[in-house]
């Protein structure tokens, strides 16, 4: 399959970019994506979550009253979980989500995504570009030419760009990433993926 390389203009360069089958033409596995989105997911919590649990409060062991003959039901220390201010019966406690994916299930994932994505046209490329100062007009103004204004946009670059960068940082919908740092839930979160010409070339490269 061969898609043509835009300006950020938006006009045709005249050339025309053969996609690799065997990354952008695979049969989809949905449960390898499943898995990755997965993974990516749980690896964005902390798991710091924590509350006190009743040896941990700070308080008196005075025994509150005695034990038999009050007419009501036994008490410890102010401290017992019942009561305001106690500690927290089975409450959080830190944790990791880390899950363990091998690196083929990954990959895998990567090529089920891309492929999705060519299958329902939400892929483009666009010739290499640059702005000379960090401007968020300038970089909608390429949105605009490109008809992505309104989609979630994920533009994939070859190599960092800092001014590109900082230019879509405050856009709701828009990301911008690295080849390097294109996963398998940004491809799918998409509904627009704009690749560099030479970021397409380092992908099929690699892979």
């Amino acid at each position: 399959m061969e898609l043509e390389v835009l300006d950020i203009t938006g006009k045709g360069t005249g050339k025309k970019v053969k996609l690799d089958t065997s990354i952008f033409g695979i049969e989809p596995n949905d449960h390898a994506i499943y898995l990755d989105v997965k993974q990516y997911l749980t690896h964005q919590r902390q798991g710091t979550h924590k509350t006190k649990e009743r040896a941990e409060i700070q308080g008196s062991r005075r025994k509150i009253k005695r034990q038999k003959g009050t007419g009501t039901a036994r008490f410890g220390d102010i401290k017992n979980p019942i009561f305001r201010g106690g500690g927290r019966t089975f409450g959080p406690r830190p944790k990791t989500y880390h899950i363990k994916l091998n690196k083929k299930v990954k990959e895998l994932a990567r090529k089920s995504a891309l492929s999705y994505k060519v299958k329902n046209k939400q892929v483009m490329i666009v010739q290499d570009f640059n702005l000379e100062q960090p401007k968020t007009k300038d970089f909608t103004d390429i949105q605009k030419n490109l008809k992505v204004e309104d989609k979630k946009s994920v533009f994939v670059l070859n190599e960092r760009n800092k001014n590109v960068y900082l230019s879509s940082r405050n856009l709701r919908n828009s990301k911008v990433v690295t080849i390097s740092e294109l996963n398998t839930y940004d491809i799918m979160n998409a509904t627009a993926l704009l690749f560099e010409e030479s970021s397409l070339d380092v992908l099929q490269k690699k892979s």
